[in-house]
């Protein structure tokens, strides 16, 4: 089920902060390009397979990836 979750602008942020991009613009972590506005590299990953690209697969393991380490995270915190 979280493996289908949809990819929101704020996981499309928290990817692109570990990957400062030299240009002006946002980048897709998947492929690499670079696109000008969040819209434009939302746009890119929903409809990424049909330009030949798997950046919607890489985005949601990387969600799902992200969830499970925050599950872990918690888990790990000490109860109050």
């Amino acid at each position: 089920p979280s493996s289908r979750a949809s990819i929101m602008v704020r996981d499309i942020l928290t990817a692109s902060q570990k990957q400062p991009v030299p240009q002006r613009g946002y980048q897709c972590m998947s492929c690499c390009r670079i696109f000008p506005t969040l819209w434009s590299v939302k746009t890119h990953i929903q409809h990424s397979s049909q330009e030949g690209y798997s950046c919607r697969v890489y985005y949601r393991r990387l969600k799902a990836l992200w969830e499970k380490e925050r599950k872990v995270q918690e888990a790990a915190a000490p109860r109050v």
